[in-house]
């Protein structure tokens, strides 16, 4: 990729505007948008990767929605405060918030990625948004970030307050088919990669021989939690009517 479809990617003025923050360091935003992949294709010259940022970020997402989440519901216990940051803040959850933004079109790939299809992998995004509130941060400080994520995630937060206390993903997923059809959804192992100790596996769950959602885990049952919250993600933006 040359320099001017760099340049084109890193200015993103629509991305900017969805995430309601004009970068002053539009150096930030490019490192937010730089897979791995992409800076280890450039044949020595410096490019920096969005990992550093994402570490940043998670630290920043975690931290704001703790807050909003507190002064938010203040009857809440510890333990479903817990539950609620955790859903937000999951792969599946910002990967869907990712997808609104439409951040996959702005990232910098590498060929690799390109081909498999990297601009809509689950945590691939999930990670270039973190990395994207941490140049948020580090371009205008701790406010900037918070009105960045409120303005994202506190529909999200809402919502998953809503839900029922205590029931993971999957218990949910199965219970919003068997009362819909009597059925329960299916999950398939799609593959594993990395080394033995470092294993993420891959894992698509099925409805009626649709794919309903897919997720990536380092254990086969977080990867099936992903990919259960990813299909719970689709029901609740008007998806479910599909399989009824």
């Amino acid at each position: 990729m040359n320099k001017a479809v760099m340049n084109e990617h890193a200015q993103g003025d629509d991305l900017q505007a969805r995430l309601a923050h004009r970068f002053r360091d539009a150096r930030l935003l490019q490192a937010a948008l730089t897979h791995k992949s992409f800076a280890n294709e450039q044949d020595g010259r410096h490019c920096q990767d969005n990992e550093r940022l994402e570490f940043l970020g998670d630290a920043v997402l975690d931290l704001v929605v703790s807050q909003l989440v507190f002064e938010s519901f203040t009857d809440l216990p510890e333990g479903e405060m817990s539950r609620i940051r955790s859903e937000v803040v999951s792969e599946a959850s910002l990967a869907s918030i990712a997808r609104r933004l439409g951040l996959g079109a702005h990232l910098l790939l590498g060929r690799g990625e390109e081909r498999s299809g990297g601009r809509d992998k689950p945590s691939l995004l999930a990670n270039a948004l973190e990395a994207l509130f941490g140049a948020v941060f580090r371009d205008a400080g701790f406010a900037a970030a918070h009105r960045a994520i409120e303005g994202l995630l506190s529909e999200e937060i809402h919502r998953s307050a809503r839900h029922k206390i205590g029931i993971d993903n999957k218990t949910r997923l199965q219970e919003h088919f068997q009362k819909i059809s009597g059925r329960t959804p299916v999950y398939h192992l799609l593959g594993a990669s990395g080394p033995d100790h470092d294993r993420i596996y891959r894992v698509e769950v099925v409805f009626d021989g649709r794919v309903i959602g897919t997720g990536e885990g380092r254990t086969k049952k977080r990867a099936e939690q992903n990919a259960a919250g990813e299909a719970l993600e689709n029901l609740l933006t008007n998806e479910s009517e599909r399989y009824q």
